[in-house]
């Protein structure tokens, strides 16, 4: 059973709303697509694991600190005897290995994802034992992507490649696996652990005043909407979306991209363009958050409603 799912990061939700609303240098826009094709390359893995018939504990996207190192774990699975650890790379094209280190063809350097499970495996370990568990782990590089090859891997290296996943899987399936109360305290005690990272100071410099105002579509991310009656309306892809709804992603972006901006009913309009009712805008505002202050020139106070 999935014990902690997987969530697309803030870094990468910034990424993409300053991708559509500014112009990204090269070097951040990269960042963004790298990101977004390892987070696609996850939820596939995560398609395979959640089709497990063997009892076991997922825990997705583990950030950990043991002995003041971290370690992000893609996937981490618990059995009966042993825990699974999973880095899952999510590369397209050919790939070979030159002693420590790991190229893409023809002479393009990647971390090398053996040294990376190596170091998680490592700390995990460290943890593990801190908690007073002593578990074996079995860890393994899965390449994903079927558009994957990959040349000169160490003998027995523990990689799985695209063609071998099913049986592999299949392999997991056949674990005789009894989880019990101490197993469970243990997911429960990882996915505790679990770090929170704020991006800010990873991100490129942007202001308020810099980037193109409008609401995006919720499923292509076009800024090609129209209101009609109590939906705003998609007219790239036809999405349609309850106003409510709509404003309340918009007011969402807006904390997640100025997470120290006061928000107003003014703000919001401004934001939220093709919604141009103010006296909708304050209704939606009222109905969802606490009012500081008065009229449009209001202050609210805002939970997060997870819609962005």
């Amino acid at each position: 059973m999935s014990f902690k799912p997987r969530i697309e990061s803030d870094e990468i939700k910034i990424l993409r709303s300053l991708n559509l609303r500014m112009k990204l240098a090269s070097k951040e826009k990269q960042r963004y697509h790298n990101l977004v094709k390892g987070y696609e390359g996850e939820v596939m893995f995560d398609a395979l694991t959640e089709k497990l018939q063997c009892p076991s504990y997922i825990l997705n996207d583990l950030l950990l600190e043991t002995n003041n190192g971290k370690c992000q774990l893609d996937s981490t699975v618990i059995f009966q005897e042993k825990i699974n650890l999973f880095e899952v790379k999510n590369y397209e094209g050919d790939f070979y290995f030159e002693g420590n280190r790991f190229y893409a063809l023809p002479k393009k350097e990647y971390k090398n994802p053996l040294l990376q499970l190596q170091r998680s495996e490592s700390l995990l370990r460290q943890l593990l034992e801190a908690l007073g568990y002593r578990i074996p782990i079995e860890s393994y590089v899965v390449f994903i992507n079927p558009q994957f090859t990959c040349y000169q891997a160490p003998l027995n290296a523990p990689i799985i490649y695209p063609n071998q996943l099913n049986r592999f899987m299949s392999k997991l399936n056949m674990l005789s696996s009894n989880l019990t109360n101490r197993h469970m305290k243990l997911a429960e005690k990882l996915a505790s652990l679990h770090l929170i990272e704020l991006p800010y100071n990873r991100l490129p410099p942007y202001k308020y005043d810099q980037l193109r105002k409008g609401l995006l579509c919720k499923i292509c991310y076009s800024f090609l909407l129209y209101v009609k009656g109590c939906k705003v309306i998609c007219k790239k892809c036809g999405c349609e979306e309850l106003v409510d709804s709509a404003v309340l992603r918009g007011v969402q972006e807006i904390k997640l991209l100025f997470p120290d901006l006061k928000i107003t009913t003014i703000l919001v309009q401004e934001w939220c363009s093709v919604v141009d009712s103010k006296k909708t805008i304050r209704r939606i505002l009222k109905q969802n958050y606490s009012v500081e202050g008065k009229k449009e020139f209001s202050f609210i106070s805002l939970h997060d409603q997870g819609l962005f």
